[in-house]
């Protein structure tokens, strides 16, 4: 769990002046932020490790070279996969325009890593002119250009369909058709497509294949090899794996691994 003195630093970087500010904390294998929100819109990056993300409107993923745009007072929960070294932003988006709207992951570039890194040594009462400033405008803009990516795995609310979710996240080499869930659950195969869509916006299969990148990602980061997590999504080989990997993200799983943000 995170310690007293943490939680204080945090608030601190919001009860501030300057719209954008920046801090680093480093979290051990397995630690758990617990629920909380902030005041303000948070761009979390770790320069190493994976962290894992609940909040109501499902679960991310983060790896490195990636990172997560929460919106402004989203309740969300952090498990640290690995050693992570979080540096993270916490901006003002109610000064800062064209910023994006949703939570979402985003593709972190070689230099917006850079000035993250930068930003954190940055005291939050820096002057509104000078080259510290420069950095935190630079920071905005190179965070505007970031794209998104497909790291996002939304939960349904009905309690049927939670069934089958919960079991497909804990067990992602499951192959059991919708129709084999429909007769579990005692409904016909029609409402479990119907209620996927409804409730995800995903097909089962779609959603069936998230589960497994989501699910990939974190073993990546937990320094599994890469066969074994190819067969515990599934998958009869390591290279039908990593097809379907390059297919979504176009890089090979070894490009998510915590190495990855050294590179």
């Amino acid at each position: 769990m995170r310690t007293n003195s943490a939680h204080r630093k945090f608030q601190d970087f919001h009860d501030v002046e300057r719209p954008t500010v920046a801090m680093e904390v480093d979290y051990p294998s397995g630690a758990v932020t617990g629920w909380h929100s902030h005041p303000r819109a948070q761009l979390l990056y770790a320069i190493d490790g994976v962290m894992l993300v609940d909040s109501a409107a499902g679960f991310w993923v983060v790896p490195p070279n990636r990172a997560l745009w929460l919106i402004a007072g989203e309740r969300h929960s952090v498990r640290m996969a690995g050693l992570v070294k979080m540096r993270t932003a916490y901006i003002d988006a109610t000064r800062i325009g064209d910023l994006p709207e949703q939570t979402c992951v985003l593709n972190v570039s070689p230099l917006l890593r850079e000035l993250l890194v930068a930003a954190v040594q940055v005291p939050v009462d820096y002057a509104e002119r000078g080259r510290e400033a420069t950095l935190m405008a630079l920071l905005i803009h190179e965070l505007r250009r970031a794209t998104t990516l497909p790291l996002h795995l939304p939960m349904p609310e009905d309690d049927r369909l939670k069934t089958i979710c919960d079991a497909l996240a804990e067990k992602p080499a499951d192959a059991a058709t919708a129709q084999d869930w429909a007769g579990r659950l005692g409904v016909s195969s029609k409402t479990v497509h119907r209620l996927f869509l409804k409730e995800t916006g995903m097909t089962f299969a779609q959603w069936r294949e998230q589960a497994r990148l989501l699910f990939a990602l974190r073993r990546i980061a937990e320094g599994a090899r890469v066969i074994d997590i190819a067969l515990d999504c599934g998958y009869a080989s390591q290279s039908a794996f990593a097809a379907m990997f390059r297919r979504h993200f176009g890089a090979p799983p070894s490009s998510f691994g915590a190495s990855a943000s050294r590179a």
